[in-house]
C-alpha cells in the first residue's frame, strides 16, 4: 500500500500540474485578447487616419479655383470716381445741382433750364459750368414736355394748337417740335371740354356775344379750337 504522505503528495502535485495547466490557458487567452484588442485599436487609428487625409484632400482647392479667387477683382465701390470729383470745379458741380432743383420742381425744356442757369436774371453760372451740368443730368425731354403740357391745361384752357405753340415758342418754354409732338400725343385733355371753359370765360370776363366767343375760340390769333370744338362749347354755354 502506498503511503499517506506519498498519495498526498501526488495529490498536491496533480492538483498543481491541473491549476498550472489552467493557468496557462487563461493567460494564453488574455494575452490573445489584449493582441486583439491591440490590434484592433491600431487598425481603427489607421482608419481615421486615412478618412481624415481623405477629407483633407477632398477640401483642398484646386489649382483653377485658386487662380480665380487670386486673379479676382476687387469690387466696385466707387472709390474711384468719388476720387475724380476733386478734379471738376466746385462751380461746375454746383451748376449740376441747382440744374436738379429745378428739374425737381419744375417741367423744363433744354434751352430753357440753360437760359435759367445762365441768365443775369437767374443762377448767373458760366456759359462752361451750364454746359457742364446739362451734359450730366438725367433727364428724358420727351417726359418734360408732357408734363409741362399737363400743367398748363391744369390751370388754363388750351387748345391743341394753342398748347403746342406755347411749348414750343421762344417766349414760352422751348422745347423743340418734336418733344411737343411727342407731349400732344401723349397728354390726357378733352379739348371740346377745354373750348366751353374758353368760351365761359370769355363771357363771365368780358361780356362778349356767342358770335365774337366762336370767333375768338376758332382764331389763329386767339385760341386756335377747331370748328367743331367751338360749336360744341357755344351749344353747352349757359344762357
Amino acid at each position: 500500500m502506498m503511503k499517506d504522505c506519498g498519495f498526498g503528495f501526488k495529490q498536491k502535485g496533480l492538483a498543481g500540474l491541473i491549476v498550472a495547466f489552467m493557468m496557462a490557458l487563461i493567460m494564453t487567452g488574455c494575452v490573445n485578447e489584449a493582441s486583439e484588442a491591440t490590434d484592433g485599436d491600431v487598425n481603427d487609428a489607421v482608419n481615421e487616419e486615412e478618412n481624415a487625409a481623405e477629407e483633407t484632400v477632398g477640401e483642398e482647392p484646386s489649382e483653377n479655383e485658386t487662380a480665380q479667387e487670386e486673379e479676382a477683382p476687387a469690387e466696385d465701390d466707387g472709390t474711384e470716381e468719388e476720387e475724380a470729383d476733386p478734379d471738376v470745379p466746385r462751380e461746375y458741380l454746383s451748376a449740376l445741382n441747382k440744374a436738379n432743383d429745378y428739374l425737381a420742381f419744375s417741367a423744363m425744356s433744354e434751352s430753357g433750364l440753360y437760359n435759367q442757369l445762365t441768365s443775369e436774371y437767374g443762377e448767373q453760372f458760366s456759359a462752361e459750368a451750364a454746359d457742364y451740368a446739362m451734359a450730366n443730368i438725367d433727364v428724358d425731354w420727351n417726359e418734360q414736355a408732357l408734363k409741362s403740357a399737363e400743367s398748363y391745361n391744369s390751370y388754363s384752357p388750351f387748345s391743341k394748337k394753342g398748347l403746342f405753340d406755347q411749348l414750343t415758342s421762344e417766349y414760352g418754354e422751348g422745347f423743340t417740335d418734336e418733344q411737343a409732338q411727342y407731349a400732344i400725343d401723349n397728354v390726357d385733355i378733352d379739348y371740346k371740354e377745354n373750348a366751353l371753359r374758353s368760351a365761359e370765360s370769355y363771357q363771365d370776363l368780358m361780356d362778349m356775344s356767342p358770335s365774337a366767343i366762336h370767333d375768338q375760340l376758332t382764331s389763329e390769333y386767339g385760341e386756335g379750337y377747331t370748328q367743331e370744338e367751338a360749336d360744341y362749347a357755344l351749344q353747352n354755354l349757359s344762357n
